[in-house]
Parts: structure tokens; sequence; C-alpha cells
């Protein structure tokens, strides 16, 4: 394989000619030079609404439409089981109000999840008075993982739906979201699975029929596009009278778009998704494996170096197949925001963050139940992408250590 040639990619980026280092990624990737051109470009020349027949309506839906076939394309899903919305939060909300449920019915929810997936499921167990059963991992470990086999007891006849994480967006562990799936599905047929791919499928190509999954979320602004979100439902999960339409009453309710988008989505934004999936390409997947495992590992091998010093949350095994550059950490001594606001005094150029990152019942809750029984201020988190260099990455690390050694 030829090296990742990372300037090449960076040229794509025009925020990447700042001197800003961008090592908080998992909160918002940047964005693509073609996406912005092509979002200017739709207001410019396509800014009505569509469905009409005269010549700038038409160029309208024809934009809107092969936004809509590329972000079915990136998950290898049908444009019938694709609907948009504001952000991630938004859209698990939507999906949630589709359902009706029987009371006593249960969904089994991750403990460790973005609370995008849980809020949701949370508030419709209590209006159809529904049982939530929690999906912890095993206690007292810095890296706690969803397995096939802490999952099992806990499905049941009444089993609904279970929603998940496909990787933390604080541990960057990845789960096996195929075999999470094929437990579920073979021990209770009727089940749903729903899965926040949001941390995930910025560094990974995502193809849901092979993970076999019902739902599967990301948000388009951690994938290198603009502020909207993206909601796969496969259509046996359509079918069946088990979700019911939020759009007017006259209007169609074929599609999962018709389902759960909500009023008009936002045009110039989805239009935009075929400068992704154009850049993106299968050999620019296989060169961002390469580069962000030699990213990761860097970073991972300098924590692991100082054991004393250094607490990974994550796996510590820098492999791509098991981790993503999303690397969380303490520091023994230091308060994570205490580090933080003064890397920020110190060295200002890298923009890292400390806290929960909407992940509290991992972060927060107690150790004894599967949490990491953190603070405050949580963990330092540094989330790299395949635009990141190496020298930021060890300059990075050069500035960590000069802010700690002021402190000893």
């Amino acid at each position: 394989m030829a090296d990742f040639d990372v300037a090449a990619a960076r040229s794509k980026f025009p925020a990447l000619q700042e001197d800003q280092v961008f090592l908080d990624n998992a909160g918002g990737s940047q964005t693509l030079g073609t996406v912005i051109e092509a979002i200017s470009d739709y207001l410019i020349k396509s800014n009505v609404q569509f469905g009409g027949g005269y010549r700038t309506s038409q160029l309208s839906s024809s934009r809107y439409n092969a936004g809509v076939e590329a972000g079915a394309k990136f998950l290898n899903a049908r444009k019938d089981e694709i609907a948009f919305a504001s952000s991630a939060t938004q859209i698990f909300r939507n999906l949630s109000l589709t359902f009706q449920f029987n009371s006593g019915d249960e969904l089994i929810l991750s403990s460790i999840d973005h609370e995008a997936n849980i809020a949701a499921w949370k508030d419709l167990a209590s209006r159809q008075r529904l049982v939530i059963r929690w999906w912890r991992p095993q206690p007292n470990t810095t890296n706690p993982i969803l397995t096939p086999e802490s999952l099992k007891p806990l499905l049941s006849p009444k089993t609904r739906l279970v929603a998940c994480t496909h990787a933390s967006n604080v541990l960057g562990t990845i789960h096996d979201i195929a075999a999470i799936t094929a437990i579920v599905h073979s021990t209770v047929p009727g089940a749903l699975v729903c899965v926040d791919g949001v941390a995930y499928a910025p560094h990974r190509p995502v193809d849901v029929k092979q993970l076999g999954v019902d739902f599967y979320v990301l948000s388009w602004y951690k994938v290198y596009g603009p502020h909207v979100a993206m909601l796969y439902g496969s259509r046996r999960a359509q079918e069946g009278g088990r979700m019911r339409s939020l759009g007017h009453f006259f209007n169609p309710s074929e599609t999962l778009g018709d389902k759960v988008g909500l009023g008009s989505t936002n045009y110039e934004l989805v239009a935009s998704l075929p400068a992704i999936t154009a850049y993106l390409t299968p050999p620019t997947w296989s060169s961002i494996l390469s580069h962000e495992s030699l990213l990761q590992t860097t970073l991972l091998t300098h924590l692991l170096s100082h054991p004393t010093r250094f607490t990974i949350f994550g796996t510590p095994d820098p492999d791509p197949l098991r981790r993503l550059p999303t690397i969380s950490f303490g520091v023994a001594g230091w308060d994570s925001r205490e580090l933080v606001e003064e890397i920020e005094r110190e060295a200002p150029r890298y923009g890292v963050r400390w806290g929960a990152f909407y992940s509290y019942g991992l972060v927060r809750e107690e150790v004894g139940l599967g949490g990491l029984g953190l603070g405050e201020g949580g963990v330092v988190r540094v989330s790299l992408v395949h635009y990141n260099t190496l020298d930021e990455v060890n300059g990075f690390i050069e500035a960590l250590e000069d802010v700690i050694a002021k402190k000893t």
C-alpha cells in the first residue's frame, strides 16, 4: 500500500490552512471544500422548492435526489430507507415517536451510549409504560465493552428494541455490531436493533446490510460535511405496522423519509452529500485506515509508556480493527478540565477537550455499575482523523508533557 498523502488530503479542507491543530474531531470534523462549494452553488442556482415543473425547481429536485442517493449508497441502503434531520438527537427522537408498543414490553439500552440514543427511548418507555433493561458492560474496568454474551441474558420474548453504539464517542472501542444484531434477531426475531454510528462513520465504511441492523444513525458534520444527520431504517423495520408516519395526513407515508422527516429537509445540505461520497472512495478509505492506525499507535504508545501517569479509557490496543483514533485518558494528579485549560494557555494551537461528551452514564456512573466513576472534569479526549499529521500528534505529546512537567 502506498503511503498516505496527508498533504494532498489536507489541501481539500480550507480550514486546515489556518494555524489551529484540530484534535477535537469527534465533536465535529472540518468540512471539505467541495462540500462548501456545493452548498453555495445550490443556494445561488437552485434555491427553490423542488417538485415544480419549471427549470430551476427541476434542478433543485435533481440535486436533492442526488444527495439522498449518495447518502443511501454511503450505507449500502435504498433511497426509501433513508431520512434526514437537523441532528442525531433529533432523529432518534423522531424515530421513537413512530412506535407504539404495549405496556410491559421491554427496551434494552446501553449504559455507555451517548445520551441521544438513550433519552429518546427513556421518554418512550415513560409514556408507554415500557420496561427498560440496562445493558451494562463488565464493572471495574477502564475499557467497558458491549458484547453479545453480556446482552444475551437480557433478551426475552418481550424485547422490542435494543439500542447501542457502534463505537463510543469517549472510548473509541469498536463493538461487533454484526454479532450483536445476529444474536438479537435469532433470539427474538421481531426485535429491532438501533445503532448510533455517529462516532464510527467518519473512520470506516459502513454496510448496514452486512451489519444486519434495523436502524443506523450518523451525523454528516462529523464525516467532513454539513450539519445534517441521517437515519437508515430497513424495509423490514418499516413494514408490519410497527412504525406510524409523523407526516401530515395528506402526505405519502411509504418511505422512511415520509415517516420520520418532518417538514422540509435542509435542501442545500443534503444536496452537498455527493461531494463527500466522491471523496471517500474505497482507495481513500484504505488509506484512512492505514494513516489513522499510525496516528493512534503513536499517541497510545506514549501513554502506555508511562502507566503510572496516564490512564487510558477504552482499549489500549492500537489495532485499527479494534479501536478508532478517539482516545480518552486521565492524568494522575490532574483534573481533566484543569489540564486541558492549561494546555489551552500554554499551547493554544492544540484544540483538545475535556468532559463527558454527552455520555454521562459512561463517564460518571459508579464503577461498580459499569461506568468510569469520574468527576465533573471527566476525561481528556484527543480525537484524530485522517487529515491530522504525525507532526501534530508528536507536537501535542510534547505540549502535554511540558504542561505536566510544570506541576511536578
